[in-house]
């Protein structure tokens, strides 16, 4: 029997180096808390109250340089040349041949970009995009550990936050602002089912940022109950459901994809698939029934002897009002177009045309 490798420190995130709860999981390239309690609490606390979270495991790339402008709008598939400062959006990063090399959020000041990804991506992006500047006048800086992000979400965290005295940006923009003296940028983050926010601080402050949070009401949560309200919301992760040989638009995340930009790495691809109006393969979020299926789980139709789609993700639920397994995976297009009955080894997966409401 093989024995459980030791924790290394220095992977750990600023909140789980805290010692807040002894369940640590390696989520996206560090040490982060699992959970605090059971998931479905944790869950109900997403859901609906305020529930406050870490995402040490995150990162940050400075992106400087008189032609910064350009070269990251040739390097992303989001129009990052006109978004105006202050805001973020969601870009995919895409090899010659279209293929989703990673991805993350563009945050524009007035003299650089961030782009945010985890830490599991960001060795292979700083290389890739590293090796495209050619003549360029651009640095890439990855922010180091002396920063960290924790995040807040649920129907009630606007208003937790307003009792802090923070100002809150519109959606998708950030802003500098400071909670108990504390300097602070809040992000006011893309949402789904529950408002969301990221909270950018410098890592020696983690402790006081979460207990004045934490004070305030919110609950807190681990990485197993926001892995089950990301696939309840139906958004794919990078590394779990997209993969470097997914093409942008079988994600079915349009929100990445902007079409009047101009030129980018990857772009003859995208607008190959575009054209054509077609993609033989589409992410798909699924009510299953049966037992849960491990990721990888083979999905087949009637009258189909060979596998047409996996599941990629999946999570059961036990909340108050729903019981239901959930999941995310690729599926051929043609067998949703005709209907077929999808079957996986121990149970069936039921398409679904949107995300549920919350329970």
């Amino acid at each position: 029997m093989g024995q459980t490798p030791p924790l290394v420190e220095n992977e750990r995130t600023p909140l789980a180096a805290l010692g807040v709860t002894p369940d640590l999981q390696m989520h996206l390239g560090r040490l982060t808390p699992r959970s605090f309690e059971d998931c479905s609490t944790e869950l109900g606390h997403l859901m609906h109250s305020a529930a406050i979270y870490d995402l040490g495991y995150l990162t940050r790339i400075r992106i400087t340089g008189k032609d910064r402008v350009r070269w990251l709008n040739g390097m992303v598939t989001n129009n990052t040349r006109d978004m105006a400062e202050g805001t973020g959006l969601y870009s995919f990063v895409l090899n010659a041949q279209g293929r989703i090399q990673g991805d993350g959020w563009v945050f524009r000041s007035p003299d650089h970009y961030i782009f945010e990804t985890d830490r599991q991506q960001s060795p292979r992006l700083l290389a890739h995009l590293d090796h495209f500047i050619i003549m360029d006048d651009v640095e890439l800086q990855e922010l180091d550990a002396a920063d960290t992000t924790l995040g807040l979400a649920g129907p009630e965290a606007p208003a937790l936050l307003e009792s802090l005295g923070v100002e809150i940006p519109e959606e998708m923009a950030f802003a500098q602002t400071s909670i108990q003296g504390i300097p602070v940028t809040l992000v006011n983050a893309w949402r789904v089912l529950v408002p969301r926010f990221e909270l950018w601080l410098a890592a020696e402050h983690t402790k006081e940022i979460w207990q004045a949070l934490t004070s305030a009401g919110a609950k807190p949560a681990g990485s197993a109950a926001l892995d089950a309200l990301r696939i309840y919301e139906g958004t794919p992760q990078y590394g779990t459901d997209i993969t470097d040989r997914s093409l942008p638009q079988e994600t079915n995340q349009m929100r990445a994809l902007n079409f009047n930009k101009g030129c980018y790495l990857g772009q003859e691809i995208v607008e190959r698939i575009r054209s054509r109006a077609t993609v033989h393969r589409t992410l798909q979020q699924f009510a299953l029934d049966g037992k849960l299926p491990p990721p990888g789980t083979q999905l087949y139709a009637e009258g189909d002897d060979k596998p047409i789609g996996e599941i990629t993700s999946a999570s059961h639920y036990a909340l108050p009002g729903f019981t239901q397994a959930l999941g995310l995976g690729f599926v051929r297009v043609e067998v949703l177009e005709r209907k077929a009955r999808i079957t996986y080894a121990g149970g069936t997966a039921t398409p679904l045309a949107a995300p549920l409401a919350l329970p």
